[in-house]
């Protein structure tokens, strides 16, 4: 009997499903490192978090690199011919899933929370936490976020009264503010953007109100002195010099 010779086996065609995951995996490596590298990976996360983006960069170029081999066409008896491709297949409703977080980061521009995220006010006072850190700086050095936690330690608003701050954040007002005042401002970033808190200092500066806009970054300099600010008495700088300038390239404090 004469053997008959073997078919010649056929190239597998990718289904597109395999190709388009393929193609997610590697943007997505790509999106991480162009977040590292321009800075801007800083308007999502605390920084000492820096780390955890490197690390997505080289997990997603890993999985990318798999995807990629698992698309040429394997022997059939070691699993890897085309039944196994439809059996590893992803559906394409978690192919949008896993692409949801790319499609919005490639539409929502990139940048830090301003004075339009705020909703409820900012905060006057910060969790209790260990303030020896804030008390030895420098007063002309010290952030929005070392006043809040000094002045938690003490219960005596005028006990600042007289002290110097040198303070930048950002102008925010509400219709209900005493006449002349507003406060500077800044977010709070303990993880993420997603448990942000927006804290701030009461400013009196009745003649720089009418030169200054909402969400405009500030330095502030002056001295403390208590006296009543919704309801409350806390320690209001009093200004004497105000000063428009740029955001901060790490427009968050990190508590």
């Amino acid at each position: 009997m004469q053997a008959t010779e073997p078919k010649p086996k056929q190239a597998t065609i990718p289904k597109p499903i395999n190709v388009l995951k393929m193609a997610i995996l590697f943007s997505m490596a790509a999106y991480f490192a162009y977040n590292v590298v321009s800075g801007n990976i800083t308007n999502y996360i605390n920084t000492r978090f820096d780390w955890l983006s490197y690390v997505a960069v080289i997990i997603f170029l890993v999985l990318g690199i798999g995807s990629a081999w698992a698309l040429y066409d394997k022997d059939d008896d070691n699993g890897y011919g085309a039944d196994a491709h439809q059996v590893s297949s992803l559906g394409w409703w978690t192919i949008f899933i896993c692409a949801l977080p790319l499609i919005l980061g490639l539409l929502v521009p990139s940048r830090p929370l301003s004075v339009d995220a705020i909703s409820g006010g900012v905060q006057l006072s910060v969790a209790s936490v260990n303030s020896a850190a804030a008390f030895s700086r420098d007063p002309m050095e010290r952030n929005v976020l070392d006043w809040l936690r000094i002045f938690g330690s003490e219960t005596t608003p005028a006990r600042f009264d007289g002290e110097p701050a040198n303070i930048i954040g950002f102008v925010y007002r509400e219709p209900d503010f005493e006449a002349g005042h507003f406060m500077v401002a800044r977010f709070t970033v303990s993880c993420c953007v997603a448990d942000a808190q927006p804290i701030g200092l009461p400013v009196y500066a009745p003649e720089a109100l009418a030169n200054l806009a909402d969400g405009d970054w500030v330095e502030v300099n002056g001295m403390f002195e208590a006296a009543v600010f919704q309801d409350v008495k806390v320690p209001i700088l009093q200004a004497d010099s105000i000063a428009v300038v740029n955001q901060p390239e790490h427009p968050y404090l990190y508590p």
